[in-house]
């Protein structure tokens, strides 16, 4: 699968004409990761989305299907090779620091939300993380005096698209927590940062509405500070002493 990606890599910008072949080791690549993931919803009895090992597998997945939309929509070449990077590097940090595959299911993770409010989480942030390098590419443009409309209309359309799922994502949660603890809302950690991510997004889309034609330089900035707050809520929370008050620690 990786050998696929970085053929699809090879393809793409040292052969003349290569693109569709590029593209096609791409999907093929990105098509046996859904297969194994298959596999292991079955060997594991349980949806693999328990642990952030099982999170970065489904991460890896949806960049890749991404890369090749996007890659057809936009005929960036950056677009499908960084995907097959990130989709790579996370399948290698995840080989080389498993977390325990077993088919222990908490009570609490025996619910029909569980995998809508887990999916849809991690498909937000494979675009939301696709919005951030294109928030970052423009502001090299930006910095080297380049034309950034591109850059914003296709942050801008990543972020729309991604902050839809991170709201259903924050509802099927609650919902979920309903059911589970029979609370909405219990201002647990991982719910407290997944709400601060949320708010990152909303002042994004607020902020473009209301100064469309303002330099781009402080809306990729807030794009690029929204998704580290991401990163906090998906990997930071788990470090903070306050994780060993949330119920959303199932690791340990």
């Amino acid at each position: 699968m990786l050998g696929l990606w970085l053929l699809s890599t090879y393809f793409l910008y040292l052969r003349k004409n290569g693109s569709g072949l590029a593209v096609g080791l791409h999907l093929l690549a990105t098509l046996i990761l859904g297969v194994f993931i298959t596999i292991l919803w079955i060997k594991l009895e349980r949806p693999p989305l328990r642990t952030l090992a099982e999170t970065r597998i489904w991460y890896s997945f949806f960049l890749g299907g991404i890369g090749v939309i996007l890659y057809y929509m936009y005929r960036q070449k950056w677009m499908l090779s960084y995907s097959a990077l990130m989709g790579s590097i996370f399948i290698l940090v995840t080989f080389f620091r498993p977390d325990s595959f077993n088919k222990t299911l908490m009570p609490a993770l025996q619910s029909v939300w569980f995998v809508p409010h887990v999916v849809v989480y991690i498909f937000a942030y494979a675009m939301l993380g696709m919005a951030t390098v294109v928030a970052l590419k423009g502001v090299y443009n930006y910095k080297k005096k380049q034309n950034t409309d591109n850059a914003v209309l296709i942050a801008d359309r990543l972020v729309n698209v991604g902050y839809a799922f991170l709201t259903f994502g924050l509802l099927f949660g609650a919902l979920w927590a309903k059911e589970a603890w029979g609370h909405y809302w219990t201002w647990d950690p991982k719910e407290t940062w997944a709400f601060i991510s949320w708010l990152g997004y909303l002042i994004y889309i607020h902020y473009r509405y209301k100064y469309k034609n303002t330099t781009a330089i402080t809306a990729f900035t807030i794009i690029i500070a929204a998704f580290v707050l991401i990163l906090v809520c998906w990997f930071g929370v788990n470090y903070l002493p306050t994780a060993s008050q949330s119920v959303h620690t199932y690791t340990g």
